[in-house]
């Protein structure tokens, strides 16, 4: 019995020190070395706009809803708000500043953005096909720019969020674009991605998952 609580003991040992934090001796004092990567300056950037990019998106469909009722919006507005949460998380690991700090619709601290949702909810407002071709070329500048923001990182964190969210994003620019298409209308590049790039995403499967 007293050698079986021996290797009890050992193995609780054991594990014990398999989860404790790594420590290093420096300037006389013990520190713990497991510490989270140092983002770039372009890693941080790229986060801190990617968190309001998505707000904008959340913005804008919310503001298309309220107009046209339309369940399109509303529902892509709920996934904005995930792709904004997971945005949330990664700045919150590597303790930056939230740049949202009004969560009410409509308000950005990047100048740009605050233009652009003007511009875009005004675009919006002009008609039905007109919103939903918005829809798409929102979803059309976010892929872009996670795609740009995935070739500044080698961070798996950073990674596997804009992946996500990538694949978020091009499900909802199929579904506006399925919707145009019910319209007879269709969508073209707008600067953002290659015509070619958003017809081999329109021409392709949804991607599962909930994002």
């Amino acid at each position: 019995m007293k050698q079986n609580l021996a290797v009890i003991f050992l193995i609780l040992s054991v594990s014990l020190l398999l989860v404790q934090p790594t420590f290093a001796k420096g300037n006389g004092k013990w520190k713990n070395t497991n510490t989270t990567p140092a983002l770039t300056n372009q890693e941080e950037l790229d986060l801190l706009q990617l968190r309001e990019e998505e707000k904008l998106a959340r913005d804008v469909y919310l503001y298309l809803y309220d107009k046209w009722g339309q369940w399109i919006f509303a529902n892509i507005a709920e996934s904005e708000q995930r792709h904004m949460d997971s945005v949330l998380n990664l700045l919150v690991k590597h303790n930056l500043q939230d740049p949202v700090k009004q969560n009410d619709p409509g308000f950005f601290q990047d100048p740009w953005l605050q233009t652009l949702y003007s511009d875009l909810i005004a675009a919006g407002s002009v008609s039905e096909v007109e919103a939903l071709r918005v829809g798409a070329t929102i979803e059309d500048m976010d892929i872009y720019d996670i795609y740009e923001m995935l070739n500044h990182t080698e961070k798996n964190d950073l990674i596997n969020v804009y992946e996500n969210l990538a694949k978020g994003s091009r499900n909802h620019l199929r579904a506006f674009v399925g919707q145009l298409e019910m319209f007879g209308e269709s969508y073209k590049a707008q600067g953002y991605l290659t015509q070619e790039e958003i017809d081999a995403i329109v021409d392709s499967p949804r991607e599962t998952g909930r994002y």
